[in-house]
């Protein structure tokens, strides 16, 4: 005896009307994301941080008293232009705000025992340190932005293969340079050894010590 199943199909008219309400459920969900998350909510997009775990490479002994830092700013002004193209074809220029900070330090490792005199009361001493010296420029990158960017139509082109379009490598590393030049110019360091002059007075003086003189070089 042989059984049949008979597989009832829709009418065209109720697939119709099924299509409708899945699509009006559709959108009754997305205009209440819409009303009580906001349109950002609803399209925005999500982080994720997949990063490995931190490695701690190596430890050093700081001997350095930063005793003073300077914040600078600079505009610069980067022209790169082809010899036989005009800008508009070739050619890129940048105006770029870079601020950053320069540190000055004094170098307490350096001391050594003749470089500290103390009296046989321990109510005078006196120490020699090297002079202070500027460390490495940093760029502050939250605080630097590009003004504006004008490329020619290579270069807009070169863009669109390029793993880091628009870089700003170039401008960076003229802003840190500009940077630590001008630190060099200022009296950072001589405001380093003030600043360490007057902690080793202090710091010496509440030990018990009446005079207290803090040279420098020789």
């Amino acid at each position: 005896m042989t059984t049949s199943i008979k597989h009832t199909r829709l009418p065209g008219w109720a697939k119709v009307l099924i299509a409708v309400v899945v699509l009006i459920v559709v959108l009754l969900a997305a205009l209440r994301l819409l009303v009580f998350k906001g349109f950002d909510d609803m399209f925005g997009t999500e982080e994720h941080d997949r990063s490995g775990p931190t490695l701690l490479r190596s430890i050093q002994d700081m001997s350095r008293y930063e005793a003073a830092s300077g914040n600078f700013q600079v505009v610069v002004d980067l022209e790169k232009d082809a010899k036989y193209l005009p800008d508009a074809i070739r050619g890129t220029r940048t105006l770029y705000v870079g601020a950053g900070t320069v540190d000055a330090y004094v170098d307490l490792g350096k001391v050594g025992d003749d470089d500290v005199k103390v009296n046989k009361d321990r109510t005078s001493a006196t120490i020699n340190l090297p002079h202070a010296r500027l460390g490495t420029p940093a760029l502050d990158t939250e605080h630097s932005y590009a003004v504006s960017k004008q490329r020619g139509l290579l270069d807009r082109l070169g863009d669109l293969f390029s793993d880091n379009p628009n870089g700003e490598q170039a401008v960076q590393r003229l802003a840190v340079k500009h940077i630590g030049d001008a630190a060099e110019d200022s009296r950072l360091t001589d405001r380093a050894e003030a600043n360490t002059t007057d902690m080793l007075e202090g710091l010496l003086k509440s030990l018990g010590f009446k005079e207290v003189k803090v040279t420098y070089g020789g």
